[in-house]
């Protein structure tokens, strides 16, 4: 159960499956995410939400099926797909002992940005994530809330098309957590970036376009949170999730 109306899925997978000897992490998992669309992945700790973000960022090679970013299959030209792909790792993977710039610049030269379009991307990203004061600063001196916006910037500064967000509030306090979820909600609708979204919290998926429900390795179901909620006979997200893993549903970070 998965698609995106008639819009082009700027990341599509099919059947994926993935295993670590007799468990079975991912078990043909289906989904697509469009241009401009923010689809949220929801699962229960240990859904196997990671795997596939690892799958999906080359890290991990899946058993079977496939992965195509804009019509790469990450498989076959690895370098055009991931040229496509921003990822926040739920696991802070900033380099503490540089400066923000310091950071920023590494990406961007990993992703073999020339040298005047590095910068002016650099910049931009800065100002719009509002960290313009803090890119001299050490990494370490910053807190929580700024420096997954600094993660954000670095996923940004390549300008890719497809956003991967891994568990990316773990950590931060509600109103840290609210602001980086509103900027990416704005993000998907002004630069058309196709957003997904993984996360255990109910309330970060009650705005998006779809909600993919994953569970023990298997999507259970996809459709906005009403078609969800409907097909359930839910009152809510909340108690539709509930009802389909048989897990309790976080309302909120410090729940």
């Amino acid at each position: 159960m998965n698609g995106s109306g008639t819009k082009t899925p700027a990341l599509e997978v099919q059947g994926l499956v993935k295993s670590y000897g007799s468990l079975k992490a991912l078990d043909d998992v289906s989904l697509a995410v469009a241009g401009g669309e923010f689809v949220g992945l929801l699962g229960p700790n240990g859904a196997g939400k990671t795997t596939l973000f690892q799958i999906l960022s080359g890290l991990f090679v899946a058993d079977g099926g496939s992965v195509h970013v804009l019509g790469h299959d990450i498989r076959h030209s690895a370098t055009a797909a991931l040229a496509g792909i921003g990822v926040v790792f739920q696991q802070p993977t900033l380099d503490l002992d540089l400066s923000v710039l310091a950071n920023l610049r590494f990406s961007a030269r990993m992703h073999g940005m020339p040298g005047t379009r590095r910068r002016e991307r650099i910049e931009a990203e800065l100002l719009r994530l509002g960290l313009d004061e803090v890119a001299n600063a050490p990494a370490r001196t910053l807190s929580g809330g700024n420096r997954r916006r600094v993660e954000l910037a670095r996923a940004l500064v390549h300008e890719p098309s497809v956003l991967l967000m891994d568990e990316a509030t773990v950590g931060l306090d509600p109103a840290s957590r609210r602001q980086l979820l509103d900027y990416v909600l704005d993000l998907r609708r002004e630069r058309s970036v196709g957003v997904l979204w993984a996360t255990h919290l109910v309330d970060e998926v009650e705005r998006a376009d779809r909600v993919v429900i994953l569970h023990r390795g298997r999507v259970l179901d996809v459709g906005s949170p009403g078609e969800i909620v409907a097909r359930a006979g839910a009152a809510g997200i909340g108690e539709a999730f509930l009802s389909m893993t048989g897990r309790p549903s976080s309302r909120d970070a410090d729940g």
